[in-house]
């Protein structure tokens, strides 16, 4: 049973704990739920805005939106959600070398408010620019906040470890249920960029929490675990600048000559989204300081890593390829209650916040009886059920080729199998990297995990942007398979997996 609140507990700041946590987790999960609320309030309107007033939104949609068809709003989605884990690098980076994970999220935390300002003004410039800044904001804090937990604990072998990033997880989904309802009608039924407003103020109240909070939070996050020499601060300066010359000529070139498409854009960041990874976990594989331990554990990391790729690109069709179907052939009405299509996005978090609490107590009884499955069991359970869940799309998706409307159930069973599945995947691999990092790339090596959503999305967006419908019952069905393969052939490997992985589990 989890201690109260108000208990003492071993090795907690101030004797205090977060219901047997130290209080430090209640600062963390309060950042990450208004950081959420913004995300997915704004991430719930993304591609409804995107297609609203095209020839592929749904008869009766609000207008204002961009008018795109559904093919380029997904890979501007694809995109924009690769790059907000692909920035999780350079904030990584920031966190392990320059600012530390505890100002580096505060400054992120700025970073994204603005961006979502910019998104209340109307017009196709500044909505972008918003989408830059969020994604930028997003990536600064992803895996900085997420060390911060990992700080919180002692060591990899506390047992109240996976347990904190679980409630952790909880504090995501909080926020993503509370903005996906009232930002999603606000925006969707109001008016779009009222919705947008509402993202950027409770990611103020964040920004603001986490400031008054922060003194709860280990000492550890306010350090630069590996600090910048003077010569190397200079040289990482001069390449940047040189870099954002030579990319600002070259667009400027383009712009100039009149050749400027989205896809300018869009095809270098899904290549460079497909690279970075592989070039980032070679990078640190070839470190010869790593003792021969940490070079195994990361091979296993490695694993984990391509397995959570295939996840994620399923995934995260949610709020793309599933969102578009249910705008446009969904019923929409349950009951006798009509709802706005983004209030499909609050079913995943809404299942989350029933469910976790219970995967948390499963796998802590079953740990005591010594019968938890081991990491690599998660994650093979997590990709057969994420494919499953795109079987079973294809089901609604051939009923309804006539024209007919699908039942909000068929919905709700498919976010109830991506629910499931992120349970076995997400919040068990935030905590088996913290514990398979090297302790040169603590904050790092969260990054290069959350690059495995930048992998997996960038398939998606390089797709579509070669004109691929992904809502195609073709296309549906390969991507099942794909993900059932994965996740057998990690079951397969299991005993190689947790060779690697050494005394982790």
């Amino acid at each position: 049973m989890a201690s109260s609140p108000t208990q003492d507990a071993v090795g907690t700041p101030g004797g205090k704990t977060f219901f047997g946590h130290p209080r430090g987790l209640a600062t963390l999960f309060m950042t990450e739920m208004w950081e959420r609320f913004s995300f997915y309030g704004m991430r719930a309107l993304l591609v409804v805005y995107l297609i609203s007033g095209g020839p592929d939104a749904a008869e009766d949609a609000q207008l204002g939106g961009l008018a795109m068809t559904a093919v380029t709003a997904t890979a501007i989605y694809s995109v924009y959600n690769a790059m907000v884990y692909l920035l999780t690098m350079p904030g990584g980076w920031l966190g392990d070398r320059v600012w530390g994970p505890r100002g580096t999220v505060a400054v992120s935390g700025v970073i994204i408010v603005c961006g979502h300002l910019s998104l209340t003004v109307p017009g196709e410039p500044m909505f972008f620019v918003g989408l830059a800044l969020i994604a930028t904001g997003s990536g600064l804090m992803k895996a900085n906040i997420s060390t911060m937990v990992g700080h919180l604990y002692d060591g990899p072998d506390d047992p109240r470890r996976d347990g904190g990033f679980t409630i952790f997880y909880m504090g995501i989904n909080t926020g993503s249920l509370l903005a996906t309802l009232l930002i999603g009608y606000v925006g969707q039924q109001v008016n779009w960029h009222l919705g947008f407003g509402l993202a950027a103020l409770g990611m103020a109240l964040g920004v603001v929490q986490f400031l008054v909070g922060s003194r709860h939070l280990s000492a550890r996050s306010s350090e630069v675990p590996l600090p910048l020499s003077d010569p190397e601060r200079r040289g990482v300066l001069r390449k940047t600048l040189v870099a954002v010359a030579v990319t600002a000529a070259f667009y400027s070139v383009v712009v100039a000559t009149g050749h400027f498409t989205l896809n300018w854009a869009m095809v270098p960041l899904t290549i460079l989204g497909l690279a970075v990874p592989a070039l980032v976990i070679a990078r640190i594989k070839r470190d010869r300081d790593l003792t021969d331990e940490e070079q195994r554990k990361m091979t296993g990391f490695t694993w984990f890593f391509v397995v959570a790729a295939v996840f994620w690109m399923i995934y995260d069709q949610g709020a793309s390829t599933v969102q578009t179907f249910g705008e446009t052939r969904g019923a929409n009405s349950l009951f006798g209650l009509d709802f706005p299509s983004s209030w499909y996005q609050s079913l995943n978090p809404a299942m989350i916040l029933l469910l976790a609490p219970v995967f948390a107590a499963i796998w802590l009884a079953l740990n005591r009886r010594g019968r938890e499955p081991s990491t690599t069991g998660k994650f093979s359970v997590a990709l057969v059920v994420a494919g499953l869940s795109f079987f079973v799309f294809a089901l609604p998706m051939t009923l309804t080729a006539g024209g007919d409307k699908a039942s909000p159930l068929w919905l709700v069973l498919i976010f109830l199998l991506h629910t499931v599945a992120e349970l076995c995947l997400s919040p068990v691999g935030l905590s088996v990297t913290t514990k398979l990092a090297p302790a040169k790339y603590g904050s790092q090596l969260m990054a290069v995990f959350f690059l495995a959503v930048t992998a997996g999305n960038c398939v998606t967006g390089l797709l579509s942007i070669a004109g691929v419908d992904l809502r195609g019952v073709g296309v549906i069905l390969a991507e099942a398979t794909l993900a059932v393969i994965a996740g057998v052939a990690m079951y397969a490997n299991r005993a190689k997996v947790k060779a690697l992985m050494g005394s982790v589990r």
